[in-house]
């Protein structure tokens, strides 16, 4: 069911505005003035924040990157309008991680109570083998991780988190028209405009481009740079699919899967499974991670519709358990596929009036679970670097400083992905082997040290303690304010 209904017919090209009315009755925002948080910690550190000169905003891309933007940009003062390209924002996709450094940009937001409704606190994850279905290893997760991060980590179906980042974009004022796709912008990028297929142009003070890996201002900009922008096949695909908890009532073979706290990550040859209950325990989700098929090299998509004839076949010589998930799949449901390919960092997210964000400028490969808390933290820095300039003109400064925070931590996340990717898919052998018995290493030490920072490294680097502070740690927006002048100055 889609989370927007609209309330009249429209012709095609006509851009459709979303308000409130038109949401679900049980979808509209319930929370009060925005406030950055209520944690005691943060308050302390973040009093309500306004921007000092409150900016005219174009946003290309209702997705959570895009949405996460403008909310921050309107609770901060700024007037913001969205321009999403398909006529109807629908429920889709599966799960989600929520990492700590995004949550604690949502809770500033004033959507993580909300969020929290619908979300799981995973309590640890299981790291387990593909043929027999033996735990390999584990991670400790909720509560410790909130408890040392000040924010806390969850999954949550993506449509839940779309819905309530919706919901609290309107309820701030911020302007959705869908059936609303850009064809074109202004050629040298110094003013702010964009040309909508109705063939109406618009014009504001700053264009965020957060429309995903198929970006059109992305394409523009690399041209304009002369950047020969492409994309490379992983060898990978991945399976998403979510399994309703009443599908599985009554078996007490999944009963603890689904009303448990624990994650799991089956590790295989060529592919992985990551597994995890979202929606209040009312769901499961699960996604899987396969070589790709011949016909696939070509095609770079979110939204493929898969067979479960196909998943079927591709996991039959895995563990009795996987197998006995899949079979709850529906035969004539929803298999969503999509592949997996890589992209070379741009020279620049930044070109005059327009800035990218989000899929647009770091595509996140899944391994490491930090596409959306990316997106959210370019959010985060934007409203930060956007609310301290003094002037319409130094809508440049801004975005020096958001390219200097986040370029370079982006980047580095992208290519921990790929570098987990390789050893989570190990062929059965001594390579196999040398991980698995790492992983073990890694879970004692944690377990007899109640926290080993980081001595014993793990391969799966989403597990490795060190590479989860570089991940989780950080405070983004009170980093852009620290290094503010220090970035102007250069």
């Amino acid at each position: 069911m889609p989370i927007t209904t609209l309330s009249k017919s429209h012709k095609a090209n006509t851009p459709t505005p979303i308000t409130i009315s038109s949401l679900p009755s049980n979808s509209k925002s319930t929370l009060g003035t925005p406030t950055f948080t209520n944690n005691t910690t943060m308050v302390n550190r973040w009093p309500t924040f306004r921007a000092i000169t409150p900016l005219k905003v174009t946003i290309i891309g209702a997705g959570v990157g895009g949405l996460s933007t403008a909310i921050g940009l309107a609770a901060s003062g700024h007037k913001v309008t969205i321009y999403e390209a398909v006529p109807e924002i629908k429920e889709v996709g599966a799960g989600i991680q929520i990492a700590p450094n995004a949550s604690r940009i949502l809770e500033r937001f004033g959507v993580l109570e909300e969020l929290k409704k619908d979300g799981v606190m995973i309590t640890r994850n299981s790291m387990r083998r593909w043929e027999d279905d033996v735990e390999i290893g584990n991670v400790d997760l909720m509560p410790n991780v909130g408890k040392k991060y000040n924010a806390p980590l969850m999954v949550v179906h993506r449509a839940d988190l779309q819905r309530i980042l919706l919901s609290r974009a309107l309820s701030l004022g911020v302007r959705i028209y869908t059936s609303s796709s850009v064809t074109a912008i202004s050629p040298d990028f110094s003013v702010a405009s964009i040309q909508l297929a109705s063939g109406e142009w618009i014009s504001s003070d700053l264009v965020i481009a957060a429309d995903g890996v198929k970006s059109f201002v992305r394409a523009e900009i690399a041209r304009r740079k002369g950047f020969r922008d492409t994309s490379l096949s992983t060898g990978d695909a991945a399976y998403r699919v979510v399994i309703d908890e009443e599908r599985m009532r009554g078996d007490e073979r999944v009963a603890g899967l689904i009303r448990g706290d624990v994650g799991s990550r089956w590790m295989g040859p060529g592919g992985h499974i990551m597994a995890y209950p979202v929606r209040g325990h009312k769901l499961y989700n699960m996604v899987l991670i396969h070589p790709i098929r011949p016909h696939q090299l070509d095609n770079e998509s979110w939204t493929s519709k898969g067979s479960k004839a196909e998943m079927l076949k591709t996991y039959a010589g895995w563990n009795s358990t996987v197998r006995h998930l899949l079979s709850y799949v529906p035969d004539d449901g929803d298999v969503m596929e999509w592949t997996l390919n890589s992209h070379a960092p741009l020279p620049s997210w930044v070109e005059g009036r327009f800035v990218l964000i989000g899929d647009a400028c770091h595509p996140m490969l899944p391994y490491v679970a930090q596409g959306a808390a990316n997106a959210i933290e370019d959010a985060g820095v934007l409203t930060v670097a956007l609310g301290l300039i003094d002037g319409v003109e130094r809508v440049g400064d801004a975005l020096k400083v958001y390219e200097a925070v986040r370029k370079e931590r982006g980047e580095a996340i992208q290519a921990s992905a790929t570098a987990t990717q390789r050893q989570l898919h190990l062929v059965d052998g001594k390579e196999q082997e040398e991980r698995d018995r790492r992983i073990r290493e890694s879970t004692e030490a944690a377990r007899r040290d109640g926290g080993n920072n980081g001595e014993k490294r793990n391969p799966d680097l989403w597990a490795d303690q060190q590479w989860q502070e570089f991940m989780w740690g950080v405070d983004i927006m009170k980093d852009t304010l620290e290094r503010w002048d220090d970035i102007l100055r250069r």
